[in-house]
């Protein structure tokens, strides 16, 4: 493994006690131990989609990183492929938490940030595919 995938990957390990908060604070919040909280149905399933999205999409960073090793990339390509997959990890989930924070019945303008989550990662992915067919 080279530099800059220990790099990430390292990077990324250390995100994941921030995953393992998060299911944290929603077993918490969906067991009814934080009586003050009352999350509509809308904010229920955003934060589980959003909490998902965000371990499913670490994993398939840490994938990522090995995976470009093996791609016939240009570096720029290669870089864009090794941080645009943990970029989406952040976006998606930011996108589904922060749209629904604070207007429990409909989503807020930060759903775009899931939208542009979801681009990064598609051109990111593609990019990678690519990359690693031409090898």
């Amino acid at each position: 493994m080279n530099h800059d995938a220990r790099l990430m990957s390292g990077i990324l390990l250390i995100t994941v006690p921030t995953i393992q908060y998060g299911g944290y604070f929603l077993l918490t919040l969906f067991s009814g131990k934080m009586a003050r909280m009352n999350p509509s149905p809308l904010q229920i399933s955003f934060f589980r989609a959003g909490h998902a999205h965000a371990g499913v999409l670490v994993i398939l960073s840490l994938v990522c990183q090995i995976f470009v090793e093996h791609a016939a990339l240009a570096p720029s390509f290669a870089w864009l492929a090794r941080i645009g997959v943990p970029l989406s990890a952040i976006l998606i989930p930011l996108g589904f938490f922060l749209s629904v924070a604070f207007t429990p019945d409909r989503p807020s303008k930060w759903i775009l940030s899931l939208y542009a989550g979801a681009i990064v990662l598609a051109i990111s992915v593609i990019v990678l595919g690519v990359g690693l067919i031409r090898a």
